[in-house]
Protein backbone atom coordinates (compact mmCIF):
# COMPACT_ATOMS: atom_id res chain seq x y z
CA UNK A 1 0.00 0.00 0.00
CA UNK A 2 1.41 3.66 -1.11
CA UNK A 3 0.36 6.35 0.84
CA UNK A 4 1.15 10.27 -0.82
CA UNK A 5 0.90 12.66 2.09
CA UNK A 6 -0.40 16.08 1.95
CA UNK A 7 -0.70 18.12 4.76
CA UNK A 8 -3.60 20.24 5.04
CA UNK A 9 -3.46 23.63 6.94
CA UNK A 10 -4.26 23.74 10.77
CA UNK A 11 -8.18 24.10 11.79
CA UNK A 12 -9.90 25.27 14.95
CA UNK A 13 -13.48 23.16 15.76
CA UNK A 14 -14.92 21.74 18.91
CA UNK A 15 -15.22 18.05 19.57
CA UNK A 16 -18.89 16.69 19.74
CA UNK A 17 -19.98 14.39 22.46
CA UNK A 18 -21.66 11.24 21.23
CA UNK A 19 -25.17 11.49 20.16
CA UNK A 20 -26.36 10.00 23.13
CA UNK A 21 -25.35 12.60 25.08
CA UNK A 22 -26.94 15.39 22.58
CA UNK A 23 -29.91 13.96 22.61
CA UNK A 24 -30.18 14.14 26.21
CA UNK A 25 -30.60 18.56 26.32
CA UNK A 26 -27.35 19.29 25.76
CA UNK A 27 -24.97 18.69 28.03
CA UNK A 28 -22.58 20.87 29.19
CA UNK A 29 -19.37 20.56 27.21
CA UNK A 30 -17.33 19.53 30.25
CA UNK A 31 -18.50 19.10 33.75
CA UNK A 32 -17.09 20.84 36.85
CA UNK A 33 -19.03 18.32 39.57
CA UNK A 34 -19.53 18.23 43.29
CA UNK A 35 -20.57 15.22 45.13
CA UNK A 36 -23.26 17.19 47.45
CA UNK A 37 -24.92 13.85 48.97
CA UNK A 38 -24.14 15.39 52.14
CA UNK A 39 -24.91 18.82 52.52
CA UNK A 40 -29.14 18.33 53.45
CA UNK A 41 -27.67 15.96 56.72
CA UNK A 42 -24.78 19.08 57.17
CA UNK A 43 -27.19 21.60 57.42
CA UNK A 44 -29.72 19.43 59.61
CA UNK A 45 -26.55 19.51 61.92
CA UNK A 46 -26.18 23.09 61.87
CA UNK A 47 -23.70 23.92 59.18
CA UNK A 48 -23.27 27.17 57.88
CA UNK A 49 -21.50 27.57 54.31
CA UNK A 50 -20.02 31.02 53.96
CA UNK A 51 -18.43 33.50 51.47
CA UNK A 52 -17.20 36.79 52.68
CA UNK A 53 -18.41 36.23 55.92
CA UNK A 54 -22.17 35.56 54.96
CA UNK A 55 -24.27 33.14 55.41
CA UNK A 56 -25.00 30.92 51.93
CA UNK A 57 -27.43 28.60 50.68
CA UNK A 58 -24.74 25.57 49.59
CA UNK A 59 -26.66 25.06 46.27
CA UNK A 60 -26.55 28.46 45.18
CA UNK A 61 -22.80 29.35 46.37
CA UNK A 62 -21.29 26.04 44.58
CA UNK A 63 -23.22 27.32 41.60
CA UNK A 64 -21.75 30.41 41.84
CA UNK A 65 -18.40 29.18 41.88
CA UNK A 66 -18.70 27.42 38.38
CA UNK A 67 -19.83 23.97 39.53
CA UNK A 68 -22.80 22.57 36.68
CA UNK A 69 -23.41 19.36 37.98
CA UNK A 70 -24.41 17.87 41.55
CA UNK A 71 -23.92 14.09 41.89
CA UNK A 72 -26.24 12.62 44.54
CA UNK A 73 -26.35 9.26 46.00
CA UNK A 74 -29.30 7.08 47.05
CA UNK A 75 -29.19 3.90 48.97
CA UNK A 76 -31.96 0.97 48.71
CA UNK A 77 -33.45 1.33 52.50
CA UNK A 78 -31.29 2.43 54.91
CA UNK A 79 -32.60 1.95 57.99
CA UNK A 80 -29.26 3.38 60.04
CA UNK A 81 -29.96 7.29 58.96
CA UNK A 82 -32.86 8.99 57.31
CA UNK A 83 -30.49 10.43 54.46
CA UNK A 84 -29.48 9.28 51.02
CA UNK A 85 -33.28 7.66 50.75
CA UNK A 86 -35.45 8.07 47.69
CA UNK A 87 -37.06 11.66 50.12
CA UNK A 88 -33.07 12.99 50.75
CA UNK A 89 -32.32 12.75 46.96
CA UNK A 90 -35.36 14.07 45.74
CA UNK A 91 -34.64 17.39 48.24
CA UNK A 92 -31.27 17.25 46.18
CA UNK A 93 -31.97 17.13 43.07
CA UNK A 94 -35.21 19.66 43.45
CA UNK A 95 -31.99 22.67 45.25
CA UNK A 96 -29.34 21.63 42.64
CA UNK A 97 -32.06 22.45 39.71
CA UNK A 98 -33.44 25.54 41.22
CA UNK A 99 -29.66 26.62 41.66
CA UNK A 100 -29.08 26.27 37.39
CA UNK A 101 -27.52 22.66 38.07
CA UNK A 102 -27.40 19.56 36.18
CA UNK A 103 -27.78 16.31 38.18
CA UNK A 104 -25.96 12.85 38.67
CA UNK A 105 -28.13 10.23 40.36
CA UNK A 106 -25.89 7.48 41.98
CA UNK A 107 -27.76 4.56 42.88
CA UNK A 108 -25.47 2.42 45.23
CA UNK A 109 -28.51 -0.99 45.14
CA UNK A 110 -27.50 -1.72 48.55
CA UNK A 111 -28.63 -0.25 51.90
CA UNK A 112 -25.19 0.77 52.73
CA UNK A 113 -22.21 1.84 51.39
CA UNK A 114 -21.11 -0.43 48.01
CA UNK A 115 -17.57 0.84 47.13
CA UNK A 116 -14.58 -1.37 45.78
CA UNK A 117 -14.33 -3.28 48.63
CA UNK A 118 -18.07 -4.28 48.95
CA UNK A 119 -20.79 -4.34 47.21
CA UNK A 120 -23.94 -6.23 49.68
CA UNK A 121 -27.31 -6.94 48.67
CA UNK A 122 -30.30 -4.64 49.92
CA UNK A 123 -31.82 -6.38 52.96
CA UNK A 124 -35.41 -6.68 51.12
CA UNK A 125 -33.21 -8.90 48.06
CA UNK A 126 -31.12 -11.26 49.99
CA UNK A 127 -33.11 -13.65 49.84
CA UNK A 128 -32.77 -13.84 45.91
CA UNK A 129 -29.66 -12.88 45.81
CA UNK A 130 -28.63 -15.97 44.08
CA UNK A 131 -31.70 -15.80 42.10
CA UNK A 132 -30.35 -13.99 39.15
CA UNK A 133 -33.69 -13.29 37.10
CA UNK A 134 -35.56 -12.56 39.80
CA UNK A 135 -32.62 -9.99 41.27
CA UNK A 136 -32.64 -8.73 37.78
CA UNK A 137 -36.06 -7.82 37.91
CA UNK A 138 -35.90 -6.55 40.97
CA UNK A 139 -33.17 -3.93 39.98
CA UNK A 140 -35.05 -2.85 36.93
CA UNK A 141 -38.32 -2.50 38.80
CA UNK A 142 -36.75 -0.41 41.47
CA UNK A 143 -34.24 1.53 39.16
CA UNK A 144 -37.24 2.52 36.93
CA UNK A 145 -39.68 3.37 39.55
CA UNK A 146 -37.28 5.27 41.49
CA UNK A 147 -36.81 7.39 38.16
CA UNK A 148 -40.48 7.61 37.12
CA UNK A 149 -40.93 9.20 40.86
CA UNK A 150 -38.60 11.36 40.14
CA UNK A 151 -39.86 12.80 37.18
CA UNK A 152 -43.72 12.87 38.21
CA UNK A 153 -42.24 15.86 39.93
CA UNK A 154 -40.00 17.04 37.53
CA UNK A 155 -36.45 16.26 39.09
CA UNK A 156 -35.30 13.38 36.12
CA UNK A 157 -31.59 13.47 36.69
CA UNK A 158 -29.64 14.37 33.60
CA UNK A 159 -27.42 11.40 34.55
CA UNK A 160 -27.66 7.87 36.18
CA UNK A 161 -24.77 5.83 37.88
CA UNK A 162 -25.88 1.81 37.67
CA UNK A 163 -23.85 1.14 40.47
CA UNK A 164 -21.00 2.71 43.03
CA UNK A 165 -17.33 1.53 42.71
CA UNK A 166 -18.59 -1.72 40.90
CA UNK A 167 -15.27 -3.58 41.31
CA UNK A 168 -16.29 -6.19 43.24
CA UNK A 169 -19.67 -8.71 41.64
CA UNK A 170 -22.69 -6.73 42.41
CA UNK A 171 -24.82 -7.53 44.92
CA UNK A 172 -23.07 -9.86 47.46
CA UNK A 173 -23.97 -10.72 50.67
CA UNK A 174 -20.89 -10.27 52.49
CA UNK A 175 -17.26 -8.90 51.21
CA UNK A 176 -17.17 -10.05 47.70
CA UNK A 177 -13.56 -9.15 48.06
CA UNK A 178 -12.53 -11.75 51.07
CA UNK A 179 -15.55 -14.40 50.51
CA UNK A 180 -15.96 -14.55 46.71
CA UNK A 181 -12.85 -14.26 44.39
CA UNK A 182 -13.60 -13.30 40.60
CA UNK A 183 -16.97 -12.24 39.59
CA UNK A 184 -19.70 -14.57 37.82
CA UNK A 185 -20.07 -12.29 34.83
CA UNK A 186 -23.60 -14.15 33.63
CA UNK A 187 -24.86 -12.95 36.58
CA UNK A 188 -22.83 -9.62 36.99
CA UNK A 189 -24.35 -8.36 33.19
CA UNK A 190 -28.00 -9.46 33.90
CA UNK A 191 -27.75 -7.31 36.87
CA UNK A 192 -26.31 -3.88 35.01
CA UNK A 193 -28.31 -4.90 31.75
CA UNK A 194 -31.49 -4.80 34.17
CA UNK A 195 -30.42 -1.40 35.32
CA UNK A 196 -29.46 -0.06 32.25
CA UNK A 197 -32.37 -0.92 30.82
CA UNK A 198 -34.67 0.44 33.27
CA UNK A 199 -32.55 3.71 32.48
CA UNK A 200 -33.47 3.86 29.29
CA UNK A 201 -36.90 2.69 29.68
CA UNK A 202 -37.99 5.48 32.18
CA UNK A 203 -35.92 8.00 29.94
CA UNK A 204 -38.20 6.85 26.88
CA UNK A 205 -40.99 8.37 29.09
CA UNK A 206 -39.55 12.04 29.99
CA UNK A 207 -38.69 14.84 28.29
CA UNK A 208 -34.99 14.20 29.74
CA UNK A 209 -33.63 10.80 28.48
CA UNK A 210 -30.73 10.55 31.41
CA UNK A 211 -27.06 8.61 30.47
CA UNK A 212 -25.73 6.11 31.57
CA UNK A 213 -22.51 5.99 33.54
CA UNK A 214 -20.41 2.83 34.76
CA UNK A 215 -18.14 3.67 37.43
CA UNK A 216 -14.98 1.75 38.69
CA UNK A 217 -12.81 2.93 41.55
CA UNK A 218 -8.77 3.73 41.04
CA UNK A 219 -7.62 4.13 37.04
CA UNK A 220 -5.40 0.63 37.53
CA UNK A 221 -8.67 -1.20 37.74
CA UNK A 222 -10.98 0.47 34.92
CA UNK A 223 -9.32 -1.43 31.85
CA UNK A 224 -9.67 -4.60 33.17
CA UNK A 225 -13.28 -4.41 34.42
CA UNK A 226 -14.53 -2.64 31.44
CA UNK A 227 -12.80 -5.26 28.99
CA UNK A 228 -14.74 -8.56 30.66
CA UNK A 229 -18.00 -6.47 30.71
CA UNK A 230 -17.98 -5.32 27.33
CA UNK A 231 -17.00 -9.25 26.45
CA UNK A 232 -20.13 -10.13 28.59
CA UNK A 233 -22.71 -8.01 26.68
CA UNK A 234 -23.00 -4.94 28.86
CA UNK A 235 -22.04 -2.43 25.80
CA UNK A 236 -25.38 0.05 26.06
CA UNK A 237 -23.54 3.05 28.35
CA UNK A 238 -22.65 6.52 27.65
CA UNK A 239 -20.06 7.47 30.63
CA UNK A 240 -17.22 6.06 31.82
CA UNK A 241 -17.04 7.09 36.19
CA UNK A 242 -13.26 6.58 37.14
CA UNK A 243 -12.69 7.38 41.23
CA UNK A 244 -9.22 8.65 41.84
CA UNK A 245 -7.33 8.92 45.12
CA UNK A 246 -3.79 8.99 45.78
CA UNK A 247 -4.35 7.15 48.49
CA UNK A 248 -5.57 4.02 47.13
CA UNK A 249 -4.35 4.01 43.59
CA UNK A 250 -1.22 2.74 42.35
CA UNK A 251 -1.38 5.32 39.79
CA UNK A 252 0.04 9.12 39.44
CA UNK A 253 -1.32 11.69 37.33
CA UNK A 254 0.31 10.33 34.68
CA UNK A 255 -1.26 7.07 34.51
CA UNK A 256 -4.57 8.34 35.03
CA UNK A 257 -4.63 10.79 31.89
CA UNK A 258 -2.91 7.69 30.05
CA UNK A 259 -5.85 5.67 30.95
CA UNK A 260 -8.39 8.19 30.01
CA UNK A 261 -6.85 7.98 26.80
CA UNK A 262 -7.14 4.78 25.94
CA UNK A 263 -10.81 4.71 27.84
CA UNK A 264 -12.15 6.87 25.20
CA UNK A 265 -10.67 5.45 22.38
CA UNK A 266 -11.92 2.30 22.83
CA UNK A 267 -15.13 2.61 23.85
CA UNK A 268 -17.96 4.43 22.85
CA UNK A 269 -18.48 6.86 25.76
CA UNK A 270 -17.01 9.83 26.91
CA UNK A 271 -14.83 9.17 30.35
CA UNK A 272 -15.56 11.43 33.58
CA UNK A 273 -13.35 11.54 36.56
CA UNK A 274 -16.52 11.36 39.03
CA UNK A 275 -14.85 11.07 42.41
CA UNK A 276 -11.61 13.06 43.72
CA UNK A 277 -10.55 14.71 46.23
CA UNK A 278 -7.44 16.55 47.92
CA UNK A 279 -6.60 17.60 51.18
CA UNK A 280 -5.56 21.65 52.50
CA UNK A 281 -4.60 20.38 55.80
CA UNK A 282 -3.83 17.69 57.78
CA UNK A 283 -4.80 19.26 60.79
CA UNK A 284 -8.80 18.22 62.13
CA UNK A 285 -11.49 20.03 63.71
CA UNK A 286 -12.44 17.05 65.56
CA UNK A 287 -12.04 13.65 66.65
CA UNK A 288 -13.67 11.67 64.04
CA UNK A 289 -9.86 10.68 62.27
CA UNK A 290 -9.65 11.67 58.80
CA UNK A 291 -9.32 9.47 55.72
CA UNK A 292 -7.10 11.51 53.57
CA UNK A 293 -3.90 12.72 55.73
CA UNK A 294 -0.04 12.43 54.66
CA UNK A 295 -0.62 9.38 53.12
CA UNK A 296 -2.74 10.73 50.46
CA UNK A 297 -0.30 13.51 49.22
CA UNK A 298 1.16 13.74 45.84
CA UNK A 299 4.65 14.83 45.68
CA UNK A 300 4.90 18.72 44.57
CA UNK A 301 1.46 18.81 46.14
CA UNK A 302 1.21 19.54 49.92
CA UNK A 303 -1.64 19.70 51.88
CA UNK A 304 -2.16 23.55 52.17
CA UNK A 305 -4.62 25.54 49.99
CA UNK A 306 -1.89 26.07 47.00
CA UNK A 307 -1.94 22.09 47.28
CA UNK A 308 -5.39 21.71 47.06
CA UNK A 309 -6.01 24.37 43.85
CA UNK A 310 -2.99 23.28 42.26
CA UNK A 311 -4.09 19.61 42.42
CA UNK A 312 -7.41 20.04 41.13
CA UNK A 313 -6.16 22.88 38.62
CA UNK A 314 -3.67 19.94 37.21
CA UNK A 315 -5.93 17.05 37.51
CA UNK A 316 -8.49 18.80 35.43
CA UNK A 317 -6.19 19.89 32.96
CA UNK A 318 -4.68 16.49 32.42
CA UNK A 319 -7.89 15.02 31.97
CA UNK A 320 -9.42 17.64 29.61
CA UNK A 321 -5.83 17.03 27.84
CA UNK A 322 -6.95 12.77 27.29
CA UNK A 323 -10.01 13.65 26.64
CA UNK A 324 -11.95 13.19 29.33
CA UNK A 325 -15.45 15.85 29.81
CA UNK A 326 -15.66 16.50 33.25
CA UNK A 327 -13.54 16.20 36.88
CA UNK A 328 -16.37 15.55 40.29
CA UNK A 329 -14.97 16.52 43.66
CA UNK A 330 -16.34 13.67 46.27
CA UNK A 331 -18.43 15.76 49.77
CA UNK A 332 -16.80 19.26 49.16
CA UNK A 333 -19.25 19.71 51.48
CA UNK A 334 -18.95 17.23 54.29
CA UNK A 335 -17.83 19.77 57.29
CA UNK A 336 -17.85 18.66 61.00
CA UNK A 337 -20.39 19.47 63.25
CA UNK A 338 -21.94 18.16 66.72
CA UNK A 339 -23.17 15.47 65.13
CA UNK A 340 -22.01 11.82 65.37
CA UNK A 341 -21.31 9.07 62.71
CA UNK A 342 -20.69 5.47 62.93
CA UNK A 343 -17.15 6.67 63.54
CA UNK A 344 -17.08 9.63 65.55
CA UNK A 345 -18.31 13.04 66.17
CA UNK A 346 -18.02 15.02 63.40
CA UNK A 347 -16.61 14.51 59.87
CA UNK A 348 -14.02 12.29 58.67
CA UNK A 349 -13.16 14.78 55.55
CA UNK A 350 -13.61 18.09 56.72
CA UNK A 351 -10.12 18.70 56.40
CA UNK A 352 -10.19 17.80 52.34
CA UNK A 353 -13.54 19.60 52.26
CA UNK A 354 -13.85 22.99 50.27
CA UNK A 355 -14.38 24.78 53.06
CA UNK A 356 -12.06 25.54 56.24
CA UNK A 357 -13.81 25.59 59.63
CA UNK A 358 -10.91 27.83 60.93
CA UNK A 359 -12.22 30.39 58.96
CA UNK A 360 -15.99 29.86 59.88
CA UNK A 361 -16.46 27.44 56.26
CA UNK A 362 -15.45 30.03 54.26
CA UNK A 363 -13.95 28.15 50.39
CA UNK A 364 -11.24 27.25 49.96
CA UNK A 365 -9.42 28.46 46.32
CA UNK A 366 -9.86 24.88 44.97
CA UNK A 367 -13.58 25.42 45.44
CA UNK A 368 -13.33 27.73 42.28
CA UNK A 369 -10.87 25.51 40.18
CA UNK A 370 -13.94 25.35 37.54
CA UNK A 371 -13.11 29.14 36.79
CA UNK A 372 -9.17 28.26 36.64
CA UNK A 373 -7.70 28.86 32.90
CA UNK A 374 -7.15 25.85 31.29
CA UNK A 375 -5.64 25.08 28.01
CA UNK A 376 -8.17 23.20 25.09
CA UNK A 377 -7.11 19.85 24.03
CA UNK A 378 -6.19 20.50 19.72
CA UNK A 379 -8.38 18.55 17.16
CA UNK A 380 -7.29 15.90 15.35
CA UNK A 381 -8.80 14.94 11.37
CA UNK A 382 -7.21 12.42 9.73
CA UNK A 383 -8.76 11.31 6.11
CA UNK A 384 -7.65 9.00 3.93
CA UNK A 385 -8.88 8.44 0.03
CA UNK A 386 -8.79 5.45 -1.26
CA UNK A 387 -9.43 4.74 -5.46
CA UNK A 388 -12.74 3.93 -6.72
CA UNK A 389 -13.89 0.58 -6.14
CA UNK A 390 -11.32 -0.31 -3.48
CA UNK A 391 -13.64 -1.84 -0.60
CA UNK A 392 -13.37 -2.94 2.68
CA UNK A 393 -12.17 -1.71 5.92
CA UNK A 394 -8.79 0.06 6.87
CA UNK A 395 -7.15 0.12 10.04
CA UNK A 396 -5.54 3.31 11.82
CA UNK A 397 -2.54 2.87 14.64
CA UNK A 398 -1.58 6.22 16.15
CA UNK A 399 0.66 7.19 19.19
CA UNK A 400 -2.20 9.06 20.18
CA UNK A 401 -4.21 6.10 20.95
CA UNK A 402 -2.76 5.55 24.52
CA UNK A 403 -0.88 2.09 23.90
CA UNK A 404 1.15 0.59 21.24
CA UNK A 405 -0.67 -2.20 20.68
CA UNK A 406 -4.49 -0.19 19.80
CA UNK A 407 -5.62 0.14 16.75
CA UNK A 408 -8.85 1.48 15.40
CA UNK A 409 -10.99 0.11 12.43
CA UNK A 410 -11.63 3.03 9.95
CA UNK A 411 -15.23 2.29 7.71
CA UNK A 412 -15.62 4.20 4.79
CA UNK A 413 -17.62 7.75 4.84
CA UNK A 414 -21.55 6.76 3.85
CA UNK A 415 -21.48 9.69 1.55
CA UNK A 416 -18.40 8.62 -0.28
CA UNK A 417 -16.85 5.04 0.57
CA UNK A 418 -13.65 6.63 -1.00
CA UNK A 419 -12.93 8.11 2.08
CA UNK A 420 -12.42 7.11 5.73
CA UNK A 421 -11.95 9.61 8.79
CA UNK A 422 -11.09 9.46 12.27
CA UNK A 423 -11.42 12.85 14.57
CA UNK A 424 -9.81 13.11 18.00
CA UNK A 425 -8.06 15.51 20.33
CA UNK A 426 -4.63 15.07 22.03
CA UNK A 427 -2.09 17.97 24.14
CA UNK A 428 -1.67 21.00 21.71
CA UNK A 429 2.50 21.16 20.80
CA UNK A 430 2.59 17.66 20.47
CA UNK A 431 4.40 15.51 17.68
CA UNK A 432 2.14 12.20 16.61
CA UNK A 433 3.17 9.56 14.51
CA UNK A 434 0.54 7.05 13.01
CA UNK A 435 0.42 4.39 10.36
CA UNK A 436 -2.85 3.26 8.17
CA UNK A 437 -3.22 -0.57 7.16
CA UNK A 438 -5.14 -2.01 4.84
CA UNK A 439 -5.31 -5.31 6.71
CA UNK A 440 -5.66 -5.77 10.28
CA UNK A 441 -2.00 -5.42 12.14
CA UNK A 442 -0.70 -7.07 14.73
CA UNK A 443 -1.42 -10.57 13.47
CA UNK A 444 0.53 -13.00 13.08
CA UNK A 445 3.08 -13.10 10.03
CA UNK A 446 1.43 -9.66 8.91
CA UNK A 447 4.05 -7.74 6.66
CA UNK A 448 3.80 -4.03 7.61
CA UNK A 449 1.82 -1.56 5.07
CA UNK A 450 1.96 2.05 4.81
CA UNK A 451 4.28 5.11 5.72
CA UNK A 452 4.88 5.90 9.16
CA UNK A 453 3.85 9.61 9.41
CA UNK A 454 5.10 11.81 11.52
CA UNK A 455 3.35 15.30 12.28
CA UNK A 456 3.00 18.31 14.92
CA UNK A 457 -0.24 19.27 16.29
CA UNK A 458 -0.13 23.03 16.72
CA UNK A 459 -2.57 24.74 19.57
CA UNK A 460 -5.04 24.94 16.45
CA UNK A 461 -5.33 21.59 15.44
CA UNK A 462 -4.25 18.99 12.64
CA UNK A 463 -6.36 18.32 9.54
CA UNK A 464 -3.94 15.75 7.42
CA UNK A 465 -5.37 14.27 4.20
CA UNK A 466 -3.15 11.16 2.63
CA UNK A 467 -4.22 9.35 -0.80
CA UNK A 468 -3.81 5.66 -0.84
CA UNK A 469 -2.58 4.68 -4.29
CA UNK A 470 -3.69 0.96 -4.06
Amino acid sequence: MKIRRILLPAFAALMALPAQAQQAGQPAPFYFGADLSYVNEMEDCGAIYRKDGQARDPYGLFAEMGTNLVRVRIWHDPEWTNYSDLDDARETIRRARAAGMEVLLDFHYSDDWADGDKQIVPKAWRSIRDDTPALAQAVYDYTFNTLRALDAEGLMPDQVQVGNETNPEMMGEADWKTTRPGINWERNAALFNAGIKAVRDAGAQSSIQPLVMLHIAQPENVEPWFADAWKHGVTDFDLIGVSYYRKWSTQGLDGLEQTITRLRHRYPAEVVVVETAYPFTTDSADNSPNLLGEDSLLPGYPATYEGQRQYMHDLTQRVKFAGGVGVVYWEPAWVSTPCSTRWGQGSNWENATYFDWRRGNEPTPAAYFAKETYQEPAPIQITVRRPQGATGPLWLWGDFLGANDMIVRLSPDASDPTLYRYTTTIRPDSTVRFQVYDQRPFTKGLIQSGDLIQATVSREGLDASYDIAR
